[in-house]
């Protein structure tokens, strides 16, 4: 008996994650042992409350132009499920709507967060003696998912925050004799570096800015990075500083404007490039301007890059074969088998190794000093920003879809314990 199988984003989006829900849709159109393929509006919270989308509406070029569309086609959501044991009745309710729809296959799109729900909705169905094959596809433009070589969005992430700050270099070196002396970029990071680090790929040689790159994984020393920022204004003129939003001045101590916490939990962040500015200011007496990438910097479909768009393809539609053959609480990740020529592959791995777990940058993909990457990190980055995948542009503008996502009749009662 064919089975039924629902897709859903989680999460921040990134520019690629399109991309993947274009891997899973067309590959499961291609099989026949799929029946339909609903994608869940707004993440899990679509399946709680049981707004599903029937992807068949959607025309065989739409989801072509998934591939090159940034955002989330079918609506994202950070919305955490509570352990089994606090609230087994969200769960219970999944599978309800599983079994009202005759789900054999779940994908989930996320992160670290997203795992360990997948994770969870395949511990409850076992539980419960419903049949179903959950798979984990990851995506996260921090890059922090443990196991995988890199994640679906780092790569365009990386390649837009490094052409920007080089952009933003050229602009300062234009303008420092009379103007402006400092320039801050701030870049999303709250616990791993990985976004800030691949700025440094714009620096080529000594004095290229960035001139500084702030970690999370480098404790913040007010004293050095004031006397770095002279130093290298007396050198070169002028100072371009790269900074993550999650800098530390001591352990769990975030230098920040917090703007309290998100539904998963974490601190939300952004506002450390303005406190920054303004030390800048009131203590060097320098002329300093900062700029926050903030959605721009994962939403920027129009400089994605190549590799990163084809990975995230191809772990969606390998989601798909590694359900059909009866996986289970898995998640598909990506293995670099060679350096020089850059080649990957795409394995998989149990999600309980993968769940609530982080991937910090290397120590020694930081220089000695603790402001700038080392070769072994530029190494690393440089070969996911390769390549670019433009979208057709219609009157000077990208052309992005935006799809039907035609709801279904609802089949159940309210789900009402749900935001």
């Amino acid at each position: 008996m064919k089975k039924n199988a629902i897709y859903a984003q989680s999460g921040g989006v990134t520019a690629v994650i399109n991309a993947s829900a274009c891997g899973v849709i067309t590959t499961c159109r291609d099989n026949e042992q799929i029946e339909v393929l609903y994608a869940a509006q707004n993440g899990i919270l679509g399946i709680l409350n049981e707004n599903l989308i029937d992807t068949s509406f959607e025309t065989k070029e739409d989801i072509a132009l998934l591939r090159y569309t940034p955002g989330g086609a079918f609506g994202s959501c950070r919305y955490k499920l509570k352990s089994l044991e606090e609230n087994r009745k969200e769960y219970q309710r999944l599978i309800e709507v599983f079994s009202a729809y005759n789900i054999g296959y779940f994908f989930y799109n996320g992160g670290n967060d997203s795992a360990d729900t997948c994770l969870k909705v395949s511990q409850i169905a076992q539980e419960l003696g419903y049949p179903i094959n959950a798979i984990h596809i990851p995506k996260t433009i921090d890059n922090d998912l443990v196991v995988t070589d890199n994640c679906p969005g780092y790569g365009s992430v990386a390649k837009y925050v490094a052409t920007s700050i080089l952009e933003a270099g050229f602009d300062l070196n234009s303008m420092f004799a009379t103007s402006t002396k400092v320039f801050i970029l701030e870049v999303m990071g709250r616990h791993a570096g990985w976004i800030a680090a691949s700025c440094g790929l714009a620096s080529k040689a000594i004095g290229e800015p960035p001139h500084i790159i702030l970690f999370p994984e480098i404790q913040f020393d007010l004293k050095r990075f004031l006397k770095k920022i002279l130093d290298t204004v007396s050198k070169y003129g002028y100072c371009v500083i790269a900074v993550s939003e999650g800098i530390k001045l001591q352990e769990n101590d975030l230098i920040d404007n917090s703007r309290g916490v998100d539904a998963f939990g974490h601190r939300q962040l952004g506002g450390i490039s303005a406190i920054l500015a303004n030390i800048i200011s009131n203590e060097l007496k320098l002329k300093c301007h900062y700029a926050i990438a903030d959605y721009l910097q994962r939403s920027a479909r129009h400089l994605a890059s190549r590799t990163d768009i084809e990975q995230a393809y191809y772990l969606g539609a390998m989601a798909v074969k590694l359900a059909l053959n009866k996986h289970n609480a898995i998640m598909p990740y990506i293995k670099r088998i060679s350096q020089e020529p850059y080649l990957w592959e795409i394995d998989y791995v149990n999600l309980n190794e993968v769940a609530n777990k982080e991937k910090y940058l290397p120590r020694d993909f930081i220089d000695e000093e603790g402001f700038h990457i080392t070769k072994n990190c530029r190494d690393y980055i440089e070969p996911l920003i390769r390549g670019e995948d433009y979208p057709v542009y219609v009157n000077g503008l990208p052309q992005y879809v935006k799809l039907k996502n035609q709801l279904v009749v609802k089949k159940l009662s309210e789900f009402s314990s749900v935001v």
